[in-house]
């Protein structure tokens, strides 16, 4: 009980979620990472306007970054404002980073974001998901399954 409520006091900072990666990916496994981010664009997340659908993450010199994610730019930093669509560091041990570069080189995986948020401190968090790429037929069976579990909740609802 305690590991749920910590669970749910860690995504109540949530400030962007990537659903869509979960209908196109097959998510294999999730890892938390940090960001370096500037005053601004910490200041623009806390307003809870960033975007991370179309991003992802990819490995370059050694090091993991997270790429094409939207943030917009903070209104009241006049000329001290940053690039929205900016390159952006991850915080990884090299234990973890290695890991990631191996299973994208290898086996053609992607690291793909899946939520943006603040944890208890106060920390700008990053939850990514190694990812293999699902194919037409496996959505369509995400969906039919989805649909099923739907109506089953309705009927056990309706009838339980």
């Amino acid at each position: 009980m305690a590991a749920k409520k910590k669970k749910d006091k860690a995504i109540s900072g949530l400030v962007a979620e990537n659903r869509r990666a979960r209908f196109d990916y097959e998510i294999l496994d999730t890892m938390e990472a940090g960001i370096v981010l500037t005053g601004t664009e910490v200041k623009s997340l806390r307003n809870g306007k960033a975007q991370i659908t179309e991003s992802y993450a990819a490995p370059e010199e050694g090091e993991i970054w997270l790429i094409n994610a939207h943030i917009p730019e903070y209104l009241q930093a006049n000329r001290f404002n940053h690039f929205e669509r900016r390159k952006r560091k991850l915080l990884l041990s090299k234990r973890e980073i290695g890991r990631l570069m191996g299973a994208v080189e290898k086996h053609g995986n992607t690291i793909v974001p899946l939520k943006l948020y603040f944890n208890d401190r106060g920390m700008a968090k990053l939850l990514i998901g190694l990812a293999k790429g699902k194919k037409t037929h496996d959505k369509r069976q995400t969906e039919r399954d989805r649909d099923w579990a739907r109506q089953k909740s309705r009927l056990m609802k309706d009838h339980g």
